[in-house]
C-alpha cells in the first residue's frame, strides 16, 4: 500500500507538471523530482497487444515519449506469436532487447508465462482476469477529486469482469469498502477476496473487518456510496453473448435514479469505451458527477509514474 500511495503522489506531480496543467502558456513546469527531465532517454518499452486498445496504448506511448524513451508496438499479426511461437521464447528474446514489457492479452496465464521468462519488468496492460493499470488511474482520479479513498464506500454495478476483480484487489490495498451488484451467474469468484483474508458473504451485509460484499441488488450496493463504477456488459471476447447479456443486465443500468441513491457528492467512473443507454445513461456519463474524462486522462499520468518506477534511469 505504501508503494502504491507513493506512485499516486508521483502521478499527481506529473499531471501538475504536464503541458497545459496549471500553466496557461502550455510550457512544462518543473515540479517535485523534475518530471520535465527525460529520465528514460534511450530506454524502450515493448508493447505486446493481442487485444484492441485506445487509452492503454496511447497512455504508454505518450508516457514513454514524454520521459524521453521510445516504444515498440507488436500486435498479434506483427510478431511470431501470431505464428504460434511459444510465449516463453518471445519473452526471452524481447526482454534482451527492451527495458520493460506491457502485455495486453486474453488469457491471464499467458501474461504469467511472459513474466516468468522475461528478464525485465512485465506490466499487465489488461487480461481477461485483471486490469490493474485502470485501477491506478481510478484511484488517482478519486484522490484528486475527493481526497483519500480509505474508509470510503465504492459500488460496482454490472459484470464481475476484469475491472471488477481489480477493484476487489484495490479494496484490500487502498482500504475502502466495496459493494458489488451482479446478475446471477456473472459474479466474480469469491476466492479472490478469500485469499486476501476478506471473506465474501453473499446476499447480506459484510461482517466486521471484511472489505467486499457481493449481492444482486444495484440499489442496495449504491445506497450512500461515495463512488459508483460500471463497465460494458459484454467485454472483449464476449461479443457473441451480447443479446443475452443485454437482457440479463437490463436492471443494472446506472442512470440518474440509481445515482440519486448514492452520497450527494458521489462520483461516477467508467473505464471506457461506454455504451450510452446500456450500462450507463447518457445523462450520467455526461453529467456533473461523472469523472470519466479525468479518469481517462489519468491513464497517461499513472502509467508514466509506473514506468518511471519500474525502468532504471538512463545513465
Amino acid at each position: 500500500p505504501e508503494r502504491l500511495e507513493g506512485l499516486l503522489e508521483r502521478a499527481a506531480e506529473m499531471k501538475r507538471a504536464a503541458p497545459g496543467r496549471g500553466n496557461k502558456t502550455g510550457r512544462r513546469q518543473k515540479t517535485g523530482r523534475g518530471q520535465t527531465e527525460r529520465v528514460l532517454e534511450g530506454r524502450t518499452l515493448g508493447l505486446v497487444f493481442e487485444k484492441a486498445s485506445t487509452r492503454t496504448r496511447v497512455g504508454f506511448e505518450t508516457a514513454m515519449n514524454q520521459l524521453g524513451g521510445g516504444t515498440v508496438f507488436l500486435a498479434n499479426a506483427d510478431s511470431q506469436l501470431g505464428r504460434d511461437e511459444p510465449v516463453e521464447d518471445t519473452a526471452r528474446v524481447l526482454s534482451r532487447m527492451v527495458d520493460c514489457l506491457a502485455i495486453r492479452t486474453f488469457d491471464h496465464g499467458r501474461l504469467a508465462r511472459f513474466a516468468e521468462y522475461s528478464e525485465v519488468p512485465v506490466i499487465n496492460a489488461l487480461t481477461d482476469a485483471f486490469h490493474p493499470c485502470q485501477l491506478l488511474a481510478d484511484m488517482q482520479t478519486y484522490r484528486e477529486r475527493r481526497g483519500d479513498i480509505r474508509g470510503r464506500t465504492v459500488a460496482w454495478v454490472g459484470d464481475g469482469n476484469n475491472v471488477c476483480r481489480s477493484y476487489i484487489n484495490a479494496a484490500a490495498l487502498f482500504g475502502f469498502q466495496l459493494r458489488i451488484a451482479c446478475p446471477a451467474g456473472y459474479e466474480p469468484e469469491p476466492e479472490l477476496t478469500e485469499r486476501r483474508g476478506d471473506r465474501v458473504r453473499r446476499g447480506g451485509q459484510v461482517r466486521h473487518g471484511d472489505r467486499v460484499s457481493l449481492g444482486s441488488d444495484p440499489a442496495a450496493a449504491v445506497a450512500g456510496a461515495d463512488l459508483v463504477v460500471t463497465d460494458v456488459w459484454a467485454s472483449m471476447g464476449d461479443e457473441g453473448e451480447q443479446a443475452r447479456r443485454r437482457a440479463d443486465f437490463a436492471p443494472y443500468q446506472v442512470d440518474q435514479a440509481l445515482m440519486a441513491k448514492a452520497a450527494d457528492d458521489a462520483l461516477f467512473m467508467h473505464c471506457l469505451p461506454a455504451h450510452r443507454g446500456e450500462e450507463v445513461s447518457a445523462e450520467v456519463l455526461e453529467g456533473p458527477q461523472s469523472a470519466v474524462w479525468d479518469e481517462a486522462e489519468n491513464r497517461l499520468h499513472s502509467q508514466k509514474a509506473l514506468l518511471e518506477l519500474l525502468i532504471p534511469r538512463a545513465g
